[in-house]
């Protein structure tokens, strides 16, 4: 059986986590924002991992960095999104902070990758 690679990234895993949260805390939103803001921080949220394990297949350091620093930019739009739906009242300070805080572990270990 194949081993992927990725699989091994503790970053890979912790941006799995970040999907379900997302995907968990998103349903509830109002079902006018299914095509808006919750299909948006979805697919930014799927974007972490897919970047972090394309990445990870890369055969030069510098292609990987950049699939990396990709995935990095990804965080960034999760929690703008988050802030935003936050500032909508969609999500409370209480659902927040736990993913805000996943995100602040992701980044910083994609920064680690990409140094």
């Amino acid at each position: 059986m194949q081993e992927w690679g990725y699989k091994s990234l503790i970053g890979w895993h912790k941006s799995m986590q970040l999907t379900k949260l997302i995907y968990d805390l998103s349903e509830v939103w109002p079902a006018s924002e299914n095509f808006g803001l919750k299909s948006q921080i979805r697919r930014a949220s799927i974007s972490v991992s897919s970047n972090i394990a394309e990445g990870s297949a890369r055969s030069s350091v510098a292609d990987r960095k950049r699939f990396y620093g990709i995935a990095r930019s990804a965080v960034i739009e999760v929690n703008s999104q988050l802030e935003l739906s936050l500032m909508l009242k969609y999500t409370g300070f209480d659902q927040f902070e736990p993913i805000n805080n996943i995100m602040i572990e992701i980044f910083k270990m994609l920064t680690k990758m990409i140094l």
